[in-house]
């Protein structure tokens, strides 16, 4: 492993450590009393407090110097001084191990109390300070200028999502996300609890995928040398529990569908389904309703949300639209009583991609989500689908065309789909085989299986019910503003990290200029720039071209540098 020069000066001071006889990495418990909140919120002059946190900043003053420790909560400044720490003739701890040995990134314990300084910054006077754990990489610690601008700072997408325990470090913003996404999972839950509804858990791996039109992961269970899949709904299985007995069952559940990535699709996701006996889809809109208000108080304090350009209320009651409205809204075409044939070359004319697997529920999805989706910015449900589209939908009570569904459209994106259940055994078969049908004729996402044993259950008799589901992922990232998926996980699936070569500060310095200069600058130029003593810039430039980074182009008198990374 190569190693850069502040990872090798790091482990040296390991080791000089240990030579003094400090465990950098201690395993007894260190008694932490206050967090650098409480130590604001409940702060008193000359008050005894213990926190433990990283060093983030050093202000070295001599006999005395200011530190500053982050901790789950925030920063509190330290206030440092060699004879309160070392009140005997040996002044090794301060001299030695914090002047010398402690680096940015480093955990420490301190006991200290609190005092105000002279600008009035509330502080704590370290009486004691014990290293709690060594950091051997220095943290990418933005540094902000007199002008207030940031630089060097922590903002590479892929290398944020990659390493979030870093992310999290330097951009303490981050975490507030997070924070939003438990608190809208915990207001969710207990806006079901107080209703009632029982939190339940089903398989994650299936002997048969079902609930959804999506492809699935496989894997292999070896006692049993059968296939299995991971989860791509739990809806059969909650449905299940409802045949059971239970009157309305929730599951937060860990979904997985082997398809594209993009800003709003993770092939691992947390979707919500509720069931809830002896109600429809119309209750279900009112209750969805109620719910996401419910939800956006408790994240934001207020219904309404930021999204890129847009305001949104979650504020009920929202706009009911049906889905040949929308169509019929936005395209001008009617999809009432239209055959197979006649939506496909509807579609083609739309200019909308279309293939001979598509078949009529999949053509008017598409024709609904390249032409009218995007147009729904406020909260609005879109209602009574085709029954191509829905093969475990009730059909609808007026129109044998139809399906009692819903899905709630929000900034041109559905964060919430429901139905009332199909509970007619016979129907939910006939409803089955056609989506086999769809599967042979190369609808990859149509269902592949029939589940026979979820059949089964429905003959035992299920009693009218009605389902929502909520893609949960999604309705964080209406709640917080952020337009990517990535950033409301805490790790997102990623493409295999790239092995390139370990450089060291020079190296990197070096790099940087480069890719800084469009990959491509004067010897002389960058020579000037990096900064370098002569024997560190021959250092550097060898390894760099070591590596196969750069490339010197020598064209008459001028010489020029190439980066190749």
């Amino acid at each position: 492993m190569q190693l850069s020069e502040q990872e090798i000066i790091r482990r040296e001071k390991l080791d000089a450590l240990r030579k003094l006889g400090i465990n950098p990495y201690p395993a007894n418990l260190f008694p932490v009393n206050h967090t650098s909140k409480q130590v604001k919120n409940d702060f008193a002059e000359g008050k005894q407090v213990i926190v433990a946190g990283r060093i983030m900043s050093f202000r070295i003053q001599g006999k005395a110097s200011f530190a500053e420790l982050q901790d789950s909560e925030g920063r509190i400044q330290l206030y440092i001084n060699r004879d309160e720490i070392c009140p005997g003739e040996d002044k090794t701890l301060y001299n030695e191990v914090f002047k010398k040995l402690t680096d940015l990134g480093d955990f420490v314990g301190i006991e200290g109390e609190l005092f105000t300084t002279k600008v009035g910054e509330k502080t704590i006077k370290v009486t004691d300070f014990k290293l709690l754990s060594k950091a051997l990489r220095p943290l990418p610690l933005p540094k902000t200028d007199a002008d207030g601008k940031v630089h060097d700072g922590f903002t590479d997408e892929e290398l944020r999502y990659r390493m979030r325990y870093v992310d999290l470090v330097v951009n303490p913003q981050v975490k507030e996300v997070f924070v939003k996404r438990t608190k809208l999972f915990n207001a969710m839950r207990n806006f079901f609890n107080d209703k009632g509804y029982f939190e339940v858990e089903t398989p994650i791996l299936q002997p048969i995928p079902g609930g959804a039109a999506a492809r699935p992961f496989v894997t292999h269970h070896n006692s049993l040398d059968i296939p299995l899949y991971m989860r791509i709904a739990n809806e059969l299985y909650l449905k299940r529990l409802i045949v059971g007995g239970f009157d309305g069952v929730y599951e937060f559940s860990k979904n997985f569908r082997n398809e594209g990535m993009d800003r709003t699709h993770n092939p691992e996701f947390t979707a919500m389904e509720i069931y809830v006996a002896y109600k429809d889809y119309n209750w279900m809109m009112e209750f969805t309703e109620k719910l996401l208000e419910h939800c956006a108080v408790a994240v934001n304090g207020t219904t309404e949300a930021t999204f890129g350009e847009h305001k949104v209320n979650f504020k009920a009651p929202y706009a009911r639209v049906t889905m040949t409205d929308a169509i019929k809204q936005f395209t001008g075409f009617d999809i009432t009583d239209k055959t197979e044939e006649e939506i496909f070359e509807a579609a083609k004319g739309m200019g909308i991609e279309v293939n001979d697997t598509m078949g009529k529920g999949k053509l008017i999805d598409e024709i609904f989500g390249e032409k009218c989706e995007g147009n729904f910015i406020q909260p609005t449900f879109i209602t009574d689908y085709p029954k191509e589209m829905s093969p475990l939908c009730k059909e609808h009570r007026d129109n044998p065309e139809l399906t009692e569904r819903f899905e709630l459209m929000v900034c041109g994106k559905e964060i919430a789909n429901a139905y009332s259940e199909l509970n007619d055994p016979i129907d939910q078969r006939e409803r089955f085989e056609a989506q086999l049908k769809l599967s042979e004729r190369g609808d990859d996402e149509a269902g592949e299986f029939i589940d026979n044993d979820f059949l089964r259950a429905l003959e035992y008799g299920m009693p009218p019910t009605s389902g929502l589901g909520i893609g949960m992922d999604r309705l964080i990232m209406f709640l917080t503003n952020n337009q990517s998926i990535q950033e409301v996980l805490f790790f997102p699936q990623m493409r295999p990290e790239k092995k390139g070569p370990e450089l060291t500060e020079q190296e990197k310095a070096i790099a940087e200029i480069l890719k800084a200069n469009s990959n491509n600058l004067a010897l002389d130029a960058l020579k000037a720039e990096a900064g370098l003593s002569g024997k560190k810039w021959d250092t550097a430039m060898k390894g760099l071209t070591k590596h196969g980074l750069v490339k010197v182009i020598v064209n008459g008198d001028a010489k020029n540098v190439e980066y190749k990374g």
